[in-house]
């Protein structure tokens, strides 16, 4: 076997564990060589776990980045560092996946874009959402132009009582913002990536703290003080591209509302429709005829349909990974999530002024 790509992680919090350390130490073609936390013991724990024999741990990212034997870095750090980090990285000759979402501002944003191609490395960021069994198949569908011209649809995410209680979630100085920014991104990239459209003309947001400052509030997660929640419990905007097409995003960590779903999208083509909302839906004469009218994807698939088996964070960091090896594109862009970052800040934007925002 060829030489296998060095790995590295900068943030050893509960995304780079739940996410990035076990699928990379599923794959034969990495080695996991160091480990970077600013709080050592978890940087520690992480190379004992996943590590090889020989793997160092860091509390300064700078010093891990002057190890030339480093081929890959992915950071997992709160949003406010992305960019700083990646940038570094970059120059540093590494190839980096960035979590989502790409950066805490779209200037930010921009410069992590300009970097990847001024250093000629590759970059991707982690909206892993894409690499569902559902989302896979309804891409195929959408390539295949079966749903027409997609000209209205809805990005889902929406939570009734679910805030994140740990870590950085509620300080807006290290988000940059709440459930937009953390979970409404993935159902904005979602949506925009099966639309296969990026050409926003102009948005207008609003953004809430109407549940955030109630005290003992029932929450999955506890309840959370209500002096430290100072992003939105809220947010939604509506979105319209260029073509005329539109989209409306919803985003909660709290809202009074039984109709609950999150990282889905609805989709509205001149051809037929299709929806998340169970399972996977679709709709339409021509679609009847194919697919039937309604598609319920459970773990197992559907047995028309020959997608993997492997989780969704283990087919994103596959196909990483052989994008690597194989210099092949990403299957997320920087390019693609820059547009998702540029949309929620202009959300927010138009929520803190009350005006629409316009797209050059």
């Amino acid at each position: 076997m060829s030489k296998k790509l060095k790995i590295a992680i900068i943030g050893c919090g509960g995304i780079a564990n739940g996410k990035h350390l076990p699928s990379l130490s599923r794959l034969e073609q990495v080695e996991l060589v160091a480990f970077c936390d600013i709080i050592s013991d978890r940087a520690e724990e992480a190379k004992a776990k996943y590590g090889s024999a020989e793997a160092k741990v860091y509390e300064e990212y700078k010093a891990l980045l002057q190890d030339a034997s480093i081929d890959v870095v992915h950071v997992c750090t709160p949003n406010d560092s992305h960019a700083e980090i990646t940038i570094a990285a970059l120059e540093a000759g590494k190839h980096v996946m960035c979590e989502k979402p790409m950066a805490k501002t779209a200037a930010d944003a921009r410069r992590m874009v300009e970097a990847a191609k001024r250093t000629g490395k590759k970059l991707t960021i982690g909206y892993n959402n894409r690499f569902r069994e559902d989302s896979l198949y309804l891409k195929r569908i959408c390539e295949e132009g079966e749903l027409g011209d997609i000209y209205y649809a809805k990005a889902h995410a929406v939570r009734r009582r679910a805030v994140p209680t740990w870590g950085v979630f509620l300080d807006e100085e290290k988000q940059g913002g709440g459930p937009l920014i953390d979970i409404g991104t993935h159902a904005l990239d979602l949506t925009l990536w099966l639309m296969d459209n990026y050409e926003p003309k102009i948005v207008l947001g609003t953004a809430f703290h109407k549940l955030s400052g109630k005290e003992n509030a029932a929450n999955a997660w506890g309840p959370w003080d209500p002096k430290k929640f100072t992003v939105e419990d809220s947010a939604f905007g509506m979105i319209v591209m260029k073509n005329g097409a539109t989209i409306m995003l919803e985003s909660s960590w709290a809202l009074n509302t039984l109709d609950a779903k999150e990282g889905k999208t609805t989709l509205c083509g001149t051809e037929g429709g299709a929806d998340m909302e169970e399972g996977l839906r679709l709709n339409g004469e021509k679609l009847s005829r194919l697919y039937m009218n309604k598609i319920q994807l459970g773990s197992g698939g559907v047995d028309f349909y020959d997608g993997q088996s492997e989780s969704a964070p283990d087919t994103e960091m596959r196909l990483w990974i052989d994008a690597i090896l194989h210099d092949k594109q990403p299957v997320v862009t920087p390019e693609q999530a820059c547009v998702v970052s540029e949309i929620l800040e202009a959300i927010y934007e138009s929520a803190k002024t009350g005006k629409a925002v316009t797209f050059d």
